[in-house]
Parts: structure tokens; C-alpha cells; sequence
């Protein structure tokens, strides 16, 4: 995956493939779907793919590590579950979890793109938790490990309601996407309505 930020025009040419599959979903030319917009979203599903395998690696079986993009091997097909591999030199037994590399990377890439860091850190946050809620359904009895593990790693982009739902401080911009930018907003989104205890 150090194609994505190794300025080779990979990167670039996801984007623009998201912001046409945008554009075709609802009707409209390539052109009014802004480019940070796509932007936003092909770094959100970059980070979401990376941070849930990496974070089962390391609550499952210790395996934690730097993982770089380059530690990376992907096939570039659109969607959210394009095929994924880690080197497993990559990773090696420890406690903790520890933020891949690449994340930081496919952000400072993405960012060229005009998304600002806010953004960034919450398209991570958000895919986090979503790891994180995806992981402790799936194995309850290591719920209150998943959830020291990601917790601090959300401070600042977002944090647990009450009904413990996650909710981001910033937006992935995908309601932008829309004509007159009136689209959806994602479940967790700052700009979603607050939902009270009679929503849960």
C-alpha cells in the first residue's frame, strides 16, 4: 500500500474513482462532487480496513507492531473489504495496541487533498470504534479489553455516549456528496441529531 502515498498517482486515481462513483449515485456530474469530499471518504475506508484486523491482531493474539504501508500488500478494488495482507514481519508479541503507521501516513497523503486534520482524525476515530464495537460483539467476553485498549485513542475525535454508541467531534463530509449537499449522515456524525434515551 506505499503506492498510496508515494505520490504515483494511485492515490489520485482512487479518488477521482470514488468521486465518480459518487457523482453516477446520484445523478450528477463528476465535477459537483468536491474533491475533498472523495477524499475524505477513500481515507476513511483506507483506515477503517487497516485499523480492524490490526486491532483483532492485537487483542486476540498479542500481535501488535509499526506496520507501515509498505508492511502492507492490497488488491485496489472499490469498496470497503478490498483484499488485505500484513507482513508478518510487521508484527511482533506485545501488550497494548499501537496505531499503525500507515495510518499517519495515508493521512499526510489525503491531506493534499484538501482534508483538513480535524476531519482526518475523526474519519480514524470513527473507524476505531467501529473496529472496536465490530470485535466486541463478535467476542463479548474481551469487550472491556477492546474498550481499554481504543478508549484514549479517541480523545479528542470523539467518545462513547451513554447508550455507549460512539460519536465523532467532526463529519466524513459524505452528506456533501449529494445535490445541495443534503445527503445523510452517518450514525455516529457530530452533525446527527443527539439521540436520547428513548432512541436506543
Amino acid at each position: 500500500m506505499s503506492e498510496l502515498i508515494d505520490g504515483s498517482g494511485v492515490l489520485a486515481d482512487r479518488i477521482a474513482a470514488v468521486r465518480a462513483f459518487l457523482a453516477a449515485g446520484t445523478a450528477q456530474q463528476d465535477s459537483a462532487v468536491e474533491l475533498r469530499v472523495a477524499a475524505s471518504v477513500v481515507h476513511l475506508g483506507l483506515v477503517a480496513r487497516v485499523l480492524s484486523p490490526v486491532l483483532a491482531l492485537a487483542v486476540l493474539h498479542r500481535r501488535v507492531g509499526r506496520v507501515p504501508a509498505a508492511d502492507l500488500l492490497w488488491q485496489p478494488t472499490l469498496g470497503s473489504m478490498f483484499p488485505l495482507s500484513v507482513r508478518s514481519a510487521a508484527l511482533d508479541g506485545g501488550d497494548g495496541f499501537a496505531e499503525p503507521e500507515c495510518v499517519g501516513e495515508f493521512g499526510a497523503a489525503v491531506a493534499r487533498f484538501g482534508v483538513n486534520e480535524h476531519i482526518l482524525r475523526g474519519n480514524v476515530a470513527s473507524a476505531l470504534a467501529a473496529a472496536g464495537r465490530t470485535l466486541a460483539e463478535a467476542r463479548p467476553d474481551r469487550r472491556e479489553d477492546v474498550r481499554a485498549l481504543i478508549g484514549g485513542r479517541l480523545a479528542g475525535a470523539g467518545g462513547f455516549e451513554p447508550d455507549g454508541s460512539f460519536r465523532r467531534r467532526s463529519c466524513c463530509l459524505i452528506y456533501r456528496a449529494a445535490p445541495d449537499r443534503r445527503g445523510g449522515l452517518c450514525g455516529d456524525c457530530a452533525l446527527a441529531p443527539v439521540r436520547g434515551p428513548m432512541d436506543s
